[in-house]
């Protein structure tokens, strides 16, 4: 006799599989919405069953044999009401096809993320269906994290799926030659999640752990799937940078600054992780902005104390970094890095260099690094004014809250407004 299995262990094991066994029934299915509600089905039939006769040996493949023999069912049921001409070649289909394997399992996974990040699908649709599909988070999180009503949420996956479905987008990894191009757009997506987690870009939190550890777990799947050397630069360069996580707020969750913070705190088996991880993507001769991002951010992990950085090697590597993938945002980052290196002058030039071009007008960051550089410099009536500017555009409160305490600090007489 069967042992019996209580209804938690049958919800952690659906947990487990619960996305494998979705990427395999859409791929069988070919709608979305028909693979979620079969694998819902396959849920309730295990909750049922499984009580009685116990978990079965292969839990993953029995949900999608499961899911896909209720959807056959519920299109047989619904064949009452529609020609059954217009059915019968998608039953027949469904119940021809063979049982899944692992390794068709995993592909399916790997197409799953390819089909979510199409380039068909505008970025928003892309990071809410990822989401949605591959990490199993439910609308309402999704319009949570993204601070959107959840019928807007809710209609952008709709569109998402509809778009999917009439532009038949295939279901697979693309072909070798258009790989690279589609896999910048599945990298930009999970560095896009991790970077809402890691420094929310409104709201009261200054950081989002559920997304940033939902796109870390999409890092270690690509990089599972497809072990690719910018998909390894990803991955440390998440890492890297949740290690300090617990750093970057006070008890009481105001902002702390890198410089600032206490490195005690700092995750050592992550930063151990991500530089091996960086090492490695270095070593292959093939890495990108990633890569180089998470080199940078290496540098910063190894430094005993911020007295310490190596700034001269972190300004090389944006040097690299502005060759490979420049922006107005690296050219920032590498004007700081230049100030931190040579002097609060040399910052204040090189800020204001990055500046010129008017890219970064409305970047209130920009605007808090030309304060803080002029305010080292003793230039107090700009640095003043450099951070009221900055404040007028920052949306996070605790950064807001954080701007006020330096622009109080640069008052004569160190008072509060």
């Amino acid at each position: 006799m069967a042992e019996p299995v209580a209804a938690q262990e049958i919800e952690t094991v659906y947990q487990a599989e619960s996305r494998r066994a979705l990427a395999t029934l859409i791929r069988l299915l070919g709608d979305f919405d028909l693979a979620e509600e079969a694998l819902q089905d396959a849920f309730e039939a295990a909750l049922q069953q499984c009580p009685r006769e116990g978990l079965p040996a292969h839990p993953r493949a029995w949900l999608v044999s499961t899911g896909r023999f209720k959807a056959i069912d519920a299109l047989r049921r619904h064949a009452r009401f529609t020609p059954w001409d217009e059915v019968a070649e998608q039953v027949m289909a469904m119940a021809a096809d063979p049982p899944p394997d692992e390794e068709l399992i995993a592909d399916d996974r790997l197409r799953l993320i390819f089909n979510c990040c199409h380039p068909a699908l505008n970025l928003d649709a892309q990071v809410a269906l990822t989401l949605r599909e591959v990490c199993g988070l439910s609308s309402e999180q999704i319009a949570h994290a993204f601070l959107v009503p959840l019928p807007t949420m809710a209609q952008r996956l709709v569109r998402a799926k509809t778009r999917i479905r009439v532009a038949r987008i295939p279901y697979e990894v693309p072909p070798r030659e258009a790989l690279a191009e589609r896999l910048d757009a599945v990298l930009r997506v999970v560095y896009l999640v991790f970077n809402e987690g890691y420094s929310a870009s409104s709201g009261e939190a200054v950081t989002r752990h559920d997304l940033s550890a939902e796109a870390i777990r999409l890092g270690r799947l690509l990089l599972e799937l497809l072990p690719d050397p910018e998909a390894r630069g990803l991955l440390a360069l998440m890492l890297l940078h949740d290690a300090r996580r617990h750093a970057r707020t006070t008890h009481d969750g105001e902002m702390v600054l890198l410089a600032d913070q206490d490195r005690r705190l700092w995750d050592r088996a992550r930063i151990d992780e991500g530089v091996a991880l960086v090492t490695e993507a270095l070593r292959s001769g093939r890495f990108g902005a990633y890569t180089l991002q998470a080199a940078i951010a290496a540098v910063h992990a190894e430094a005993l104390d911020a007295a310490s950085t190596d700034w001269p090697q972190i300004v090389g590597l944006y040097d690299v970094l502005q060759r490979v993938d420049a922006s107005p945002v690296v050219a920032l980052n590498r004007a700081v890095a230049i100030g931190m290196r040579d002097g609060p002058a040399a910052g204040i030039a090189a800020v204001d260099a990055a500046m010129a071009s008017g890219a970064l007008r409305q970047y209130h960051l920009a605007h808090a690094a030309r304060a803080d550089f002029l305010r080292r410099a003793g230039r107090l009536p700009q640095a003043r004014e450099a951070y009221e500017t900055a404040l007028g555009l920052a949306k996070q409160a605790r950064e807001i809250r954080f701007l006020q305490r330096r622009l109080d600090e640069c008052r004569p007489d160190g008072t509060p407004t």
